[in-house]
C-alpha cells in the first residue's frame, strides 16, 4: 500500500509538472506573438533587421556506424530555416559506414559548410567526447550545438533552440524527444517507456527542482565560453553521461538550463527483448551513477506493479480493485497526456493504441525488474564494447571495435 500510494503521489506530480511545462511553453508562446505584433507595427517605421544578425552556430555530430533513417535525419539538419550555420560531422574510423552518408550530403548541398574529421586518436573511454574533442577546432562559431547522430529535427529547429541563448544567464538549452520505432516488440516497449516514464520523470525533475539541471542527448546547445568554463570536452572524457554531465557543469557554474519547446525524432533500431532489456540496463546503471537519489526514489513510481502486489495481499478485497483502477487510470492518464500532450506523439494514438495500452502494464512489469538488476553490477554494453561503470565514469574492459 505504501508502494502504490507513493506512485499516485508520483503521478500526481507528473500531472503537476506536465502542466507546468505547458504553461510555460504558452507564454513562451504568447511573448512570441506578442513580439511578432510589435516587429510588424515597427517596420511601418523602420526597415527590417536583416537575417544576418541571427548568431551563426555550428552543429557538431559524432557518428559511428549507420543509425536507422539517419539519411534522412542528416537531411533534416541541412534544411533549416536559418541564415547561417555549419555542420561538422565527425568519425573515429575513416572506414567507417557513415563517412558514405556524410559525402551524399556534402553532394547535395554544396552551399553548405559541411566539415567530415576523421578524430584518428582516442582520447577517453568515450569515444563520442573523444571525437568532440577533435571536432571542435573545425566549428567556427561561439554558438555550438551537439545532438545524437539518430536525431530528426524540423525545419524551424534552431530557431527555436538558439534564441535563448540571447540571454547571458541561460548556459544550455536542451530539448524533449519522442521515438519512433521499428516494428519489433523491444523497439515498440522502448518507445513505449521514452514517450510515458522518461519524459514525465525529466519533467518532474524540473518542477521538483525549479528548472533543469542537466542535459539531454537529443540537443545540446552552448557557448563555446561555457564550454572552457567547466574544462571543455576534455573534462568528460571518461564519463558515459556526457549530455547529463555537461549540463549538470553548466548549471554548477550558476547559469540557467532551458528546455526548448521544440520536440525531435529519435529513430530506435529493431531491438531483439534482450536487446531491450540490455540497453534498459545500461540506461538505468547511467542514472544510477549520475543521480543516485533519484533514481533510489523510483522504487514508488512503479505503480501497477505495487497496485497488483496490493490486490494480491488483500485477497481482492473491494477497496484493493478500487485502488488498483485508480492507479490504472492514473498511470494511464499521465503516461498517454505526456505522449499526445507534450510530445505530440501521434504513432502512439494510431490504429496500433489498443495494443500500446496492453504493452504499457508488460513494460511496467519489466521495469522493476530491471531496477533491481541495475543494483547487481557495473558491467555495461555500449555501441559494441564493454566497460565497467564507476562514479559515472567509463572503464574499459575491451579494446575499441
Amino acid at each position: 500500500m505504501i508502494g502504490t500510494a507513493g506512485s499516485l503521489f508520483f503521478y500526481f506530480l507528473s500531472a503537476l509538472s506536465l502542466a507546468s511545462f505547458l504553461r510555460d511553453t504558452r507564454k513562451e508562446d504568447k511573448r512570441k506573438k506578442d513580439k511578432r505584433k510589435e516587429d510588424r507595427r515597427k517596420k511601418l517605421e523602420h526597415p527590417p533587421l536583416p537575417e544576418s544578425q541571427l548568431p551563426p552556430v555550428s552543429i557538431l555530430k559524432p557518428l559511428k556506424g549507420v543509425d536507422p533513417e539517419i539519411w534522412e535525419s542528416s537531411c533534416t539538419h541541412c534544411e533549416q530555416d536559418y541564415p547561417q550555420f555549419q555542420l561538422v560531422f565527425g568519425v573515429n574510423d575513416p572506414g567507417d559506414s557513415a563517412v558514405e552518408v556524410v559525402r551524399k550530403l556534402q553532394a547535395k548541398y554544396p552551399n553548405l559548410s559541411i566539415d567530415l574529421i576523421v578524430c584518428d586518436r582516442v582520447l577517453g573511454a568515450n569515444i563520442k567526447v573523444s571525437n568532440l574533442v577533435q571536432m571542435l577546432p573545425a566549428a567556427r562559431h561561439e554558438l555550438l550545438l551537439v545532438n545524437d547522430s539518430d536525431i530528426r529535427v524540423p525545419s524551424d529547429y534552431l530557431r527555436k533552440v538558439i534564441p535563448p541563448l540571447a540571454d547571458a544567464s541561460v548556459g544550455l538549452v536542451t530539448c524533449l524527444y519522442r521515438a519512433v520505432a521499428s516494428p519489433t516488440l523491444g523497439s515498440r516497449l522502448e518507445a513505449l517507456g521514452i514517450s510515458t516514464d522518461f519524459v514525465p520523470g525529466v519533467l518532474c525533475a524540473r518542477f521538483l527542482e525549479k528548472g533543469l539541471h542537466f542535459g539531454l542527448g537529443s540537443t545540446l546547445a552552448f557557448r563555446r565560453g561555457d564550454l572552457e568554463a567547466i574544462g571543455g570536452f576534455e573534462a568528460l572524457l571518461d564519463y558515459l553521461a556526457d549530455d547529463y554531465e555537461l549540463g549538470r557543469r553548466i548549471a554548477a557554474t550558476g547559469k540557467r538550463v532551458e528546455l526548448s519547446a521544440a520536440i525531435v525524432d529519435t529513430f530506435l533500431p529493431a531491438y531483439t527483448l534482450r536487446q531491450f532489456f540490455r540497453h534498459q540496463l545500461r540506461w538505468s546503471r547511467t542514472i544510477r551513477d549520475a543521480r543516485r537519489w533519484g533514481y533510489t526514489g523510483l522504487l514508488f513510481t512503479f505503480g501497477l506493479p505495487w497496485a497488483l502486489l496490493t490486490l494480491l495481499a488483500a485477497h481482492g478485497a473491494r477497496w484493493a480493485w478500487l485502488l488498483f483502477a485508480l492507479t490504472v487510470a492514473a498511470r494511464l492518464g499521465v503516461g498517454f497526456a505526456a505522449a499526445r500532450v507534450v510530445l505530440h506523439d501521434r504513432q502512439i494514438f494510431r490504429r496500433e493504441l489498443l495494443r500500446n495500452i496492453f504493452l504499457l502494464p508488460l513494460r511496467d512489469l519489466i521495469a522493476p525488474l530491471v531496477w533491481v538488476a541495475s543494483f547487481g553490477g557495473n558491467r555495461i554494453h555500449w555501441r559494441g564494447d564493454s566497460f565497467v561503470l564507476k562514479d559515472g565514469k567509463l572503464i574499459r574492459t575491451i579494446a575499441p571495435s
